[in-house]
């Protein structure tokens, strides 16, 4: 649903690209970071920290990434037992 309309949806455009490069990225972190964060508040307290990754891929990218293999990635590097099966 969108229910901007086109006259502010161009004007924000605007102020947007007259933002630096630089500005945007900050503006696309601090956005990512934020919703990082109301997803982690949003788990059961007592997770590992393994399923803390695994909760907040699956969330954040969904099916974008083959999260089975993203934990067996995290296992790889941090020498980790599989926690989460």
């Amino acid at each position: 649903m969108n229910d901007t309309s086109p006259e502010v949806a161009e004007l924000m455009r605007e102020r947007l690209l007259a933002r630096s490069g630089a500005e945007r990225v900050l503006m696309g972190s601090l956005a990512f970071d934020a919703a990082r964060a109301m997803v982690l508040a949003s788990f059961p307290t007592g997770l590992s920290e393994i399923e803390i990754k695994r909760r907040l891929c699956e969330r954040l990218y969904g099916n974008e990434v083959d999260v089975d293999a993203f934990v067996e990635h995290l296992q790889v590097i941090g020498g980790t037992p599989d926690e989460t099966r």
